[in-house]
């Protein structure tokens, strides 16, 4: 069942990516470039989210489980350490030149699988040496894929 349900929640979240415009990297751009013809569209898509978002984040905290039973995270704040800004970082500069993140990469893969799919090989390429760089420097593997 929790398979099915994350099967459907991410298709509805990859057609709400397509409708919105959001895997258009001129419209991402657009809204990235606040000194020209900024275009406030993912604003609109991002404050959606928080609608949707915030009362069943506050509802499963409520319950202490998620809807399908699941534990919930109970994070205590940011943690502002380097890995999280050196993350932070280089996800701004690839948003910015390409215009695309990985939601809307994955929502892409009909649409154009050869520029999407190397994007992609990129992103699992950079995961993998920022683990081997975190691991290298003392962190376990854990503490790498939970921040």
């Amino acid at each position: 069942m929790k398979a099915i349900v994350a099967l459907v929640l991410g298709a509805l979240f990859g057609a709400g990516l397509i409708v919105s415009g959001m895997t258009d990297p001129a419209k991402v751009l657009g809204f990235l470039d606040v000194a020209g013809r900024w275009d406030p569209a993912l604003g609109v898509v991002m404050a959606a989210a928080l609608a949707v978002t915030i009362p069943v984040f506050t509802l499963a905290r409520r319950r202490g489980r998620a809807v399908l039973g699941g534990e919930v995270a109970d994070p205590r704040g940011p943690v502002f350490d380097m890995p999280f800004l050196a993350g932070s970082a280089l996800f701004g500069v690839g948003w910015g030149l390409a215009g695309i993140c990985p939601g809307p990469a994955l929502a892409l893969l009909g649409q154009a699988p050869l520029g999407i799919l190397a994007f992609l090989l990129a992103q699992a390429a950079g995961t993998y040496v920022a683990r081997a760089l975190l691991l290298r420097l003392g962190g376990t593997a854990e503490a790498v894929w939970e921040g």
